[in-house]
């Protein structure tokens, strides 16, 4: 555990080596990068951890509207505790692609090379303000019906799959985890997406740094390509097709390692 202002940040380490920091994003936690973080841990020191709010990540302080450039904060400490001075390569999915990003932004030295798989930056699509509203009924929806139908709601717009039920016949830590990831969905419904999809990142210093944008390249067009796309626009570069669709570094995760391994090293 790392104490940061308001909040213990669950966190593992494994391996040896130069420092890999992997974020998750949405409703993931440190669980879901275990068989890609110790696929890569042959090669480096793979840092995982639970963002604030979520899972094994205690608040110290009372719920609240939550903000990338919070998360980043959390993530240079990170960095800062357990890598010491040596910049990291750092890999994020969703949410976790715009928090490497701030974290870039903010404190350069620290990041090596960042790549980005799929990041949810709303905010750059021309029909920007369309979505937004279209987010604000799902967070209506959830407070009136509670979760599941706006899960639904969420998911189908974006074109993924909501995540299983910790159902019994399942493995007791698969249920653990599961269970993790329902809480953790709520949580995002009522502090995190509203605000989360207003981040803008720093395109200059995304331009300047050694940055690689990455999508999915199975299944089919969603959301989440827009978004990507909207962005490689703005800062001017391409787009590596990596194996799986959103969550492909969980259910390709040797390929994924194989493909993220190449690109830091390129």
């Amino acid at each position: 555990m790392l104490t940061v202002p308001g909040a213990e940040i669950y966190y593992e380490v494994r391996g040896s080596g130069r420092p890999l920091l992997l974020v998750n994003g949405g409703d993931g936690d440190a669980a879901l990068f275990g068989p890609l973080a110790a696929l890569l841990a042959e090669y480096c020191t793979v840092i995982t951890f639970d963002l604030r709010g979520n899972s094994r990540s205690r608040l110290t302080g009372p719920p609240e509207e939550q903000r990338i450039e919070g998360h980043g904060q959390d993530a240079h400490l990170l960095l800062s505790a357990v890598a010491g001075g040596e910049p990291a390569y750092v890999f994020g999915t969703s949410y976790g692609g715009m928090i490497g990003m701030d974290l870039l932004a903010r404190h350069p030295g620290q990041v090596r090379a960042l790549v980005a798989h799929e990041p949810f930056v709303i905010d750059l699509l021309p029909d920007a303000d369309r979505w937004h509203a279209f987010f604000q009924e799902v967070c209506e929806l959830h407070e009136r019906e509670g979760l599941d139908p706006a899960l639904q709601k969420f998911c189908d717009a974006l074109g993924v799959d909501a995540p299983p039920e910790p159902a019994e016949e399942l493995p007791e830590p698969v249920r653990q985890v599961l269970a993790r990831l329902r809480a953790n969905v709520d949580t995002c419904l009522k502090y995190e997406l509203r605000s989360f999809v207003r981040f803008r990142p720093d395109v200059a210093a995304l331009r300047s740094a050694r940055f690689t944008l990455v999508t999915g390249g199975e299944g089919p067009r969603t959301l989440l390509h827009r978004t990507t796309s909207a962005l490689a626009d703005s800062v001017g570069t391409g787009i590596v097709e990596f194996p799986g669709g959103h969550v492909g570094f969980l259910t390709h995760p040797a390929d994924f390692a194989t493909a993220l391994r190449a690109t830091f090293e390129s």
